[in-house]
């Protein structure tokens, strides 16, 4: 089977968009220029677990113009555009994604890209790297992971000395979490929320729950929109750090009874529990921006609910045994793509130019050990740079001068 999709009659219409994402992605486009040219994924095989979008599929264009034949499915079963996935399906993506998939066919979908003998694994959320391993698929020489929740993950594996090949840690990679994590998912889990309420977020309580690079950035673009912030943390660090950053902090059996809107972004389980659900206003909304429904307990949700119903697309209003009524958004998935687009192209160009040069360093270095390792700041550095460059940004550069001062330990005052 070459692909499982919803309609490939929509590929016009996600070849435009592709397109226009494109424009947006100047450091993947050079990359894609070198990889075009020189070939050196040349009769690779890559496996792939990612969210199916406009930007995701500029980065498997790349990774074909390199000259490796590529499987792609999706890494949340609400992420997917389907349009995209159709105009993959026409490029000779071997591609098994759709809108909507049930659990089964999700986890069918992973099958199907194991069973095409990759040799390289590029995950989100670290679904198919550990369905790989449960499988004990052979060939395997390395992985790649874009997300904190799969790095978790893969670091637990290591820990428990069950890693089986080495694994690249996009996600800290610099010019990834600093930027993707912190920019991207601060603006695209407001859109995604504005989409499914067409809610005004100036005067509201707004809970973030984690503070972390994807937590800084959603409490900032909260802020910039007039909400009042309020952050949950159970890191007494982090926690420091909102509070000098201006937001409120509390525990949320606190924030549950004055929060208006109710973000998770923690990579999880169960941070916002049926106990926290029945404290809080009438017409609270509920929604996830970490990788996995578990941060919301739907499960319990579903125990004090007397009345369920879809009222908006993407918004699901719950009436509770006490009468009152809550709002979940996208299902507790991925609000920011799940009910909105996703990250920006112009953020996730750094991200996937982080993966492709993470998957050109796998093949290019086979004595990896099987463990957790950073892309080289070189290469991190090197998205910087270019990414400055599209910007028309030019910076300083050190002197021969301030180089000896700075490698020297008998300079001074």
């Amino acid at each position: 089977m070459k692909y499982n999709i919803t309609n490939k009659n929509l590929a016009p219409e996600g070849k435009k968009r592709i397109e226009w994402a494109e424009t947006k992605m100047p450091v993947l486009r050079l990359i894609r220029k070198r990889f075009k040219k020189n070939k050196p994924l040349r009769n690779r095989r890559i496996g792939c677990c990612l969210h199916v979008t406009t930007e995701t599929a500029n980065l498997m264009r790349t990774l074909k113009a390199g000259g490796a034949q590529v499987f792609l499915t999706a890494s949340n079963p609400l992420s997917t555009q389907d349009d995209v996935a159709a105009a993959l399906a026409t490029d000779d993506i071997r591609i098994f994604a759709r809108n909507g998939e049930s659990r089964r066919e999700y986890y069918g979908n992973m099958a199907a890209v194991l069973k095409g003998k990759p040799e390289v694994l590029i995950d989100d959320g670290a679904d198919l790297i550990s369905t790989a391993h449960k499988k004990r698929v052979s060939g395997v020489i390395g992985g790649t992971e874009e997300t904190t929740t799969g790095v978790i993950r893969l670091k637990q594996m290591e820990h428990n000395k069950v890693l089986q090949f080495p694994i690249i840690a996009v996600n800290d990679s610099l010019t990834k979490h600093l930027f993707d994590n912190r920019y991207g998912t601060g603006q695209s889990t407001i859109d995604g929320i504005l989409r499914a309420t067409n809610m005004l977020i100036s005067g509201c309580n707004f809970v973030v729950a984690g503070y972390g690079w994807c937590g800084r950035g959603l409490a900032m673009r909260a802020k910039g929109m007039g909400a009042q912030v309020i952050v949950t943390e159970v890191d007494p660090v982090k926690a420091l750090e909102a509070r000098m950053d201006g937001y409120s902090v509390m525990p949320m059996t606190e924030a549950a009874k004055i929060g208006d809107v109710f973000v998770t972004v923690t990579g999880d389980i169960n941070v916002i529990t049926k106990k926290h659900m029945l404290k809080m206003k009438n017409g609270a909304i509920i929604a996830n921006s970490g990788h996995f429904d578990v941060e919301i307990d739907k499960p319990g949700l579903r125990k004090i609910t007397r009345k369920k119903r879809t009222i908006r697309n993407s918004c699901d209003e719950y009436q509770l045994k006490n009468e009152k009524k809550i709002y979940m958004l996208a299902e507790g998935r991925l609000v920011n793509l799940a009910a909105a687009e996703g990250h920006p192209a112009m953020v996730m160009d750094m991200s996937f130019a982080n993966q492709a040069l993470a998957v050109e360093y796998l093949f290019n270095n086979c004595n990896l050990q099987n463990q957790i390792y950073n892309l080289p700041q070189r290469l991190d550095q090197e998205i910087a740079r270019l990414k400055l460059k599209s910007m028309g940004i030019k910076i300083d550069r050190l002197t021969q001068e301030q180089r000896r001062y700075l490698s020297s330990w008998k300079m001074g005052t």
